[in-house]
């Protein structure tokens, strides 16, 4: 007898991709959502470290990871790729600190390359775990 073939959006590499994007979906609504309560949060402080980069980039990092985190958490990840994600997540701005420190890149360069490489180091940690992407989870 033989078997059926699983349609295309069950094989592996189309649930690997709905990963990816439901994350970055996730994130997308964590920094339209979050991110602006942070915002309205610090409107009017005069303290200067609310301001800087590094910190912006930061906080903005943590309003996309949180609702990253919960998807990751309703479709029944385990503990150590949801930190690995989280990781990802915050080390695609914090390895252009020094630089932005240094004064060796401006603020645009670190918001801009900083999400492309959070992006990447993603897309690495899911790599690095393709078991754990490549297959259905609870909905």
């Amino acid at each position: 007898m033989e078997a059926t073939p699983r349609p295309w959006w069950r094989r592996p590499v189309a649930l690997f991709v709905r990963h990816y994007l439901e994350m970055v979906a996730a994130m997308v609504l964590g920094m339209v959502v979050l991110y602006p309560l942070w915002t309205l949060a610090t409107d009017g402080v005069a303290a200067d470290w609310v301001r800087r980069p590094d910190v912006e980039a930061t906080v903005m990092s943590t309003a996309m990871a949180l609702p990253m985190i919960a998807l990751m958490i309703y479709r029944g990840h385990g503990a150590r790729p949801i930190v690995e994600m989280t990781v990802a997540m915050f080390a695609g701005f914090w390895v252009l600190f020094p630089l932005l420190w240094w004064s060796s890149v401006d603020e645009m360069t670190v918001m801009m390359v900083g999400h492309v490489l959070m992006l990447l180091f993603m897309l690495v940690a899911m790599l690095l775990r393709t078991d754990e992407y490549t297959h259905a989870h609870t909905s």
